[in-house]
């Protein structure tokens, strides 16, 4: 415990140290620019993909131009909401791309592999609530972190039950039961 709050101590201090120089007003404009420029040529490259392919290239760009609005909006106006906002828009990136390479597969092997982009979609938006919570100075920062910790954990712990359910579906008869009685005790549902 205490070497996951110590890693977390070290995390947020760098974080906020990259933050400590903010952009000037044309700075933030130029970066901005740079951005579009660079979002317009990842889609532009996707072009000549065909099917799913073009739609994991257009979520990979798509993905690429909201996490690094979002982490220049954090260097331009550094604060916890922003920061939260990087994480959570590294997470949603992360989840269409994932969800996109499912379409690849088909009937159960699917379901699975949404449901584990879900859940891992789900553990990083708990996580960017944790790290808002660490990043505001209240004077009740330590019980709003406890607190965003524990539900942050109970909403992952759901998840992943739900990611193993789906896993169970692909059996039958005493092997489904005994995978989805397993999977219950695993995550105390």
């Amino acid at each position: 415990m205490k070497t996951k709050l110590l890693m977390l101590t070290v995390a947020m201090s760098c974080m906020f140290a990259g933050n400590a120089v903010a952009l000037t007003k044309d700075e933030y404009k130029t970066h901005k620019d740079q951005i579009s420029a660079d979002y317009k040529a990842s889609r532009d490259k996707c072009g000549a993909m065909k099917d799913n392919a073009k739609d994991i290239c257009m979520a990979q760009a798509k993905g690429t131009e909201k996490v690094a609005k979002a982490e220049l909006e954090s260097q331009y106006k550094p604060s916890a909401k922003h920061s939260r906002d990087v994480a959570m828009a590294k997470g949603d990136a992360a989840y269409d791309v994932a969800k996109e390479k499912c379409d690849d597969l088909a009937g159960n092997a699917k379901d699975v592999c949404v449901k584990d982009a879900k859940a891992a979609h789900v553990k990083a938006k708990e996580d960017a609530k944790v790290v808002k919570a660490s990043a505001e100075g209240s004077a009740n920062r330590t019980e709003k972190v406890n607190e965003a910790k524990k539900d942050a954990s109970a909403e992952t712990r759901e998840a992943n039950y739900k990611a193993a359910k789906e896993r169970c579906d692909s059996l039958a008869g005493n092997a489904k039961d005994t995978c989805q009685k397993e999977a219950k005790a695993k995550f105390n549902m």
